[in-house]
């Protein structure tokens, strides 16, 4: 397999602080090297239900998780299973939900929270986070620019066809202090910041980068239900294939078959939604 794609999924950040705040994705969109549309998520927009969504192409309803009190490991077909089977390597770093989702469950925190696993049917470089503890008072987040900085590391060392990156840090400062805030204003100044150079790099190293979130949120720093704020998000996309006007709403179940569709994977008769990159 030659085509290489990168997922990054910033948690929590509703459209319209995408378009005020994210000042380098947005100059990439004037440039033209990037374009941009809204994401809108399934429902329950919960965190672990749209985690389960973006890979499997299925909704809630199908795959059965109803929030993050409800995380098991998936049997429908998804982008790592999917890649795997097509002989392309794969790797994530991100919360430890989605190695429940997609490899182990539960999660065991010596033997998942690192690990390199060349015959995996699934993901075969993981390096995940738990972030236990969390809660109003202490986000228990990494670093992003060391999340960003892990990811690369295994692009350059294991050759990755597909890489996830999600990072938490803005979904727990926006419960805190909701995203029209001063606080917030700066998270997703210095999120932007952070991202920044790696974005060329990764471009140089050959892949494509699709930079999103899984949900917004509203005013009071809620998501879950239904509504602009809650459910949609940007999407800014690095690459050459062509699209659909910027008008268009991506709903969130296309992204697995359009990032197996730039992988050259074959789609899995589960994922009913079309691609929407060409």
């Amino acid at each position: 397999m030659d085509n290489k794609l990168l997922l990054i999924i910033l948690d929590g950040v509703p459209y319209r602080n995408w378009r005020r705040l994210f000042g380098n994705l947005e100059g990439w969109v004037d440039s033209g090297e990037a374009r941009v549309w809204t994401h809108r998520a399934v429902l329950p927009s919960i965190s672990a239900s749209c985690y389960a969504s973006i890979h499997t192409g299925v909704s809630p309803q199908e795959h059965g998780c109803t929030g993050n009190g409800n995380v098991f490991r998936l049997s429908h077909p998804d982008v790592f299973s999917e890649t795997r089977k097509a002989g392309g390597v794969t790797g994530a770093v991100a919360h430890s939900f989605w190695s429940e989702f997609f490899n182990r469950h539960p999660f065991d925190f010596v033997r998942d929270i690192e690990y390199d696993e060349p015959e995996s049917e699934t993901i075969n470089h993981g390096r995940f986070h738990s972030m236990t503890g969390y809660g109003h008072a202490n986000q228990m987040t990494p670093s992003d620019v060391d999340l960003f900085g892990t990811l690369t590391n295994l692009c350059l060392r294991f050759g990755l066809n597909y890489g996830m990156l999600h990072t938490c840090t803005l979904d727990s400062m926006g419960h805190r202090f909701f995203h029209e805030s001063h606080e917030m204003d700066h998270a997703c100044a210095v999120m932007d910041e952070m991202l920044a150079p790696f974005i060329p790099r990764w471009r140089q190293m050959g892949y494509e980068v699709i930079v999103t979130a899984d949900h917004g949120q509203d005013d009071r720093g809620h998501h879950g239900g239904r509504g602009t704020l809650q459910q949609d998000a940007a999407l800014y996309y690095f690459g050459d294939a062509e699209g659909p006007s910027e008008d268009t709403v991506i709903d969130q179940l296309q992204l697995a078959p359009t990032i197996l569709s730039r992988l050259g994977v074959p789609i899995p008769k589960t994922m009913q939604a079309k691609p929407f990159l060409t």
